[in-house]
């Protein structure tokens, strides 16, 4: 490739490959035939500044940091509470942690754990480290969603990427996922790297680290979530077969597969001196999931109709969530009546992109056990699409062409609809965000009375019966209190206590000393139970549709035997009424929910 024909790349598309002149460059030659540019750039915009944009995402992921709940119980107790062991000595242990199974890595808790160590030093309440992490992990998605954003702008056009940033920040999907601590979320900033290495080709193709960034998220957080990079790959792929740059893609590959596996040795490792055995999680999680039998495996903990994630997404994303899924047809119609596109890359190149969202909803729709974080890692593929979709329709009303209908609206006509619109959408997607926010923040509030002096100093067992689901995490107890379980309706496999001896079994011993009563089958252990006349603390709800029974009273309305410390609001989405959320310690609204002593 001469200069000549190198600035005629750049001209077009401004993601030519940068190399030497009259040379190929390291990363291979992007074959401008088949990805032709339109002959007429787009209307430029104004850049915006990427530390602005930031600073926009860190703003809403605090917020979302402070006051988010916690929506899944999997979060407090597969990470939150080693989190807790490794760093204050206590904790619940899950099944998932013995070593007879070891299919969570704590190399994803270590991560975490240090990020809390530095939180502590500024702090000695537990609360504080508990919040220090979420921030941290929001200005992470926060820089990760910036990086994207910029590579959104410069690849397909900045407002593209402007409406790219509104889905983000006003999704109540997004909201709850960029500070999660789970394997998804981490997952999906690894997705975000990932696709803006894809995505921006200036410099030559960088499949290497995009490869790096979608192995690391599978390799450290979630396994699956490599099936999201195997249309990206496929293009480079296709690419490399066009020009004949074989080579140059086998390097490409191998680059990214021994970046991958530098990660899953520093896991392996990292794993192997915890459990005090050689194990490879990742491996562990997809033969549990997939080859484990009908007795063991995700559906044994709950099945949901193929509906599960339409209906869902609706919710997190509201009308962004249908754009999405117009995606394909929208750049299919696109390509065959105007033959161009209204970004600077061709509608295939757009279709590559489109597809991933398409591929993760199909695969995981099709799966009988649903859960909302399984969305997480596709979550940005989400909002590209329903920004390419958003930016298409705004290009075809854009039109002043007298011939067209659409030219023979007024202005300012459509200028309103789609103001409208937009403001609807942002509307919907702010007023849940903190519709869930306010049902639901009871389990972060209702523990509060607990670190007063009088109570905060002694040893006591602070009991979760039907309201053990939404225990927020030991660090919101004081250092010498721990959780327990009193039996409730529940019939499942409560989880355990990590081993606190400190004395000749080296360092964490609870992460390698096999814990008694566990089982990959969710088969209940009385063990894990204990009377409620062991506990100094109850925390219980109580709404007004509640039918007590034997196993499950009414510990919300017991005044004669508890006494309510605290009570807060909590709703139910099968109860048009609010909830008492007390604690006796119980948990209550207008106070029937308390946290009783």
């Amino acid at each position: 490739m001469n200069i000549e024909q190198k600035q005629q790349l750049d001209d077009t598309s401004g993601q030519a490959p940068l190399g030497k002149a009259g040379t190929k460059s390291k990363e291979g030659i992007i074959p401008s035939k088949l990805y032709k540019q339109p002959k007429r750039k787009p209307p430029a915009m104004a850049p915006i500044p990427a530390l602005g944009v930031f600073y926009g995402f860190l703003l809403v992921n605090a917020l979302a940091a402070v006051f988010a709940p916690i929506q899944d119980c999997d979060e407090v107790f597969n990470y939150w509470e080693p989190t807790h062991y490794l760093n204050r000595g206590s904790g619940l242990q899950t099944w998932e942690y013995s070593p007879e199974y070891s299919i969570r890595s704590w190399l994803y808790i270590v991560i975490h754990a240090i990020i809390g160590k530095f939180g502590s030093l500024l702090s000695s309440c537990p609360s504080f480290e508990f919040y220090f992490i979420r921030l941290a992990l929001g200005a992470i998605c926060a820089a990760c969603e910036t990086r994207l954003f910029s590579a959104i702008c410069k690849t397909f056009n900045p407002r593209v990427g402007i409406m790219f940033g509104i889905v983000m920040i006003c999704s109540p999907g997004m909201f709850h996922a960029s500070v999660a601590y789970l394997p998804s979320s981490f997952s999906m900033y690894t997705t975000m790297l990932g696709m803006a290495a894809f995505m921006d080709w200036r410099g030559g193709l960088k499949t290497s680290v995009g490869m790096m960034w979608f192995g690391i998220g599978a390799i450290v957080g979630w396994p699956f979530s490599g099936a999201l990079m195997i249309p990206l790959l496929a293009e480079d792929l296709a690419l490399s077969s066009i020009t004949g740059d074989v080579s140059e893609i086998i390097y490409r590959l191998l680059d990214g597969t021994v970046r991958s596996l530098l990660a899953l040795a520093l896991q392996i490792a990292i794993d192997t001196f915890f459990y005090h055995k050689v194990t490879v999680v990742p491996w562990n999680i997809v033969y549990y999931n997939i080859f484990s039998g009908s007795s063991r495996g995700p559906a044994i903990f709950g099945t949901e109709p193929w509906d599960f994630y339409i209906r869902n997404l609706s919710l997190n994303f509201n009308v962004w969530f249908f754009l999405a899924l117009c995606a394909g047809p929208v750049l299919v119609l696109q390509f065959l009546l105007q033959g161009r596109s209204t970004t600077r890359q061709s509608p295939i190149r757009s279709m590559v992109f489109a597809i991933p969202f398409y591929l993760w909803l199909a695969i995981f729709s099709a799966q009988a056990h649903k859960e909302e974080r399984f969305m997480y890692p596709a979550y940005p593929f989400l909002a590209l699409n329903a920004t390419l979709t958003l930016h298409t329709v705004l290009a075809y009303l854009g039109s002043g062409d007298p011939t067209k209908v659409v030219g023979k609206i007024p202005a300012k006509l459509k200028l309103y609809v789609v103001s409208l619109f937009m403001l609807l959408a942002i509307d919907i997607g702010v007023g849940r965000t903190f519709g869930i926010y306010s049902a639901y923040k009871a389990p972060l509030q209702v523990y509060a009375p607990l670190h007063q002096a009088e109570f905060a100093s002694g040893e006591a067992n602070v009991c979760l019966g039907k309201e053990w689901y939404r225990f927020p995490s030991s660090y919101f107890l004081p250092k010498n209190m721990r959780a327990k379980f009193i039996k409730s309706a529940f019939d499942g496999l409560l989880p355990g206590q990590f081993n606190e001896a400190k004395i000749g079994f080296g360092f964490f011993p609870g992460t390698w000393l096999i814990p008694p009563g566990m089982n990959d089958q969710n088969i209940e252990d009385s063990g894990k139970h204990i009377d409620v006349e062991h506990c100094s603390f109850l925390v219980d709800s109580h709404f007004p549709s509640t039918k007590s029974s034997k196993i499950e009273p009414n510990y919300v309305e017991d005044a004669v035997t508890w006494e309510e410390m605290q009570c807060s609001r909590l709703e139910s989405h099968t109860d048009p009424i609010p909830a008492t959320m007390g604690a006796s310690l119980p948990i209550a609204p207008t106070c029937k929910g308390t946290l009783t002593s």
